[in-house]
């Protein structure tokens, strides 16, 4: 896979030490009927502005969920704590950027809460983006747990080296609770939209983002992607390796 230009030239006048990988999280939101997936282009002030991404985010030092299930650490290859961390971070995160809150009542266990699009929430929706509220606190007060088995695990990737910036990103597939809509409310994109992972290919991504769109395209039946997620490990991180070309860029290879 070819580098754009911009990133072909940090490639290639790379010479320093690494950066060491922060911690962070994305959610694949996908629409449970037809498979949709939701991706905002982030705006041209932003870091990779005019790429197409999922929600997502590095880790908060207060991303951490109490009460979620044990196999975590596991599932995602790191210590309980980081682990716990890092799904509080994709929980928060798309309810940050998509206003789309992954939680139900603490006594059923089966329930999502409905709509929080409403006045009272979004005050709340903005209160934790701007750190002002834990989503713990958050969800202590409505008297919600987070919905943690609604994330799946999916992959894991390593930002290359000549980033200045770097990321150890876990990626997660959601399915969007009844009664919600996901909605543009971070103020980090200038555009939103629904789009089979098919239809795609003339959206800018980064690699991380095609590849799992690539990865999402089999899937006709949400049994099936859940099935399918399962049998993944987003414990090993996928770290792509970066090969300069005679003709002045750079190709990116996914092992």
């Amino acid at each position: 896979m070819p580098l754009p230009p911009a990133l072909a030239a940090k490639a290639r006048e790379f010479r320093g030490v690494p950066a060491e990988p922060r911690a962070a999280a994305t959610v694949v939101l996908l629409d449970p009927e037809t498979l949709d997936v939701y991706v905002l282009r982030r705006a041209a002030t932003m870091v990779f502005g005019g790429v197409h991404a999922f929600p997502g985010g590095r880790v908060d030092p207060d991303d951490r969920p109490e009460t979620i299930r044990r196999d975590w650490s596991e599932k995602l290859g790191v210590p309980d704590e980081q682990a716990r961390a890092v799904v509080g971070a994709a929980a928060r995160e798309l309810f940050e950027e998509a206003g789309v809150l992954l939680a139900g009542p603490i006594d059923q266990a089966d329930r999502t809460v409905g709509d929080v699009s409403s006045a009272d929430w979004e005050a709340d929706r903005r209160a934790v983006a701007g750190r002002e509220l834990s989503m713990t606190d958050l969800l202590a007060r409505r008297g919600l747990r987070l919905r943690d088995d609604l994330l799946l695990p999916w992959s894991r990737w390593v930002t290359p080296e000549f980033e200045p910036k770097r990321f150890d990103t876990w990626f997660f597939v959601a399915l969007l609770p009844d009664g919600q809509a996901a909605r543009d409310v971070s103020g980090e994109a200038d555009a939103t939209t629904w789009i089979s992972p098919a239809a795609a290919d003339g959206l800018v991504m980064l690699p991380p983002t095609r590849v799992t769109l690539d990865e999402l395209c089999p899937y006709r039946k949400v049994e099936d992607l859940v099935a399918a997620s399962g049998q993944r490990n987003a414990a090993v991180p996928v770290m792509p390796e970066i090969e300069l070309t005679g003709d002045g860029g750079a190709m990116i290879r996914i092992p």
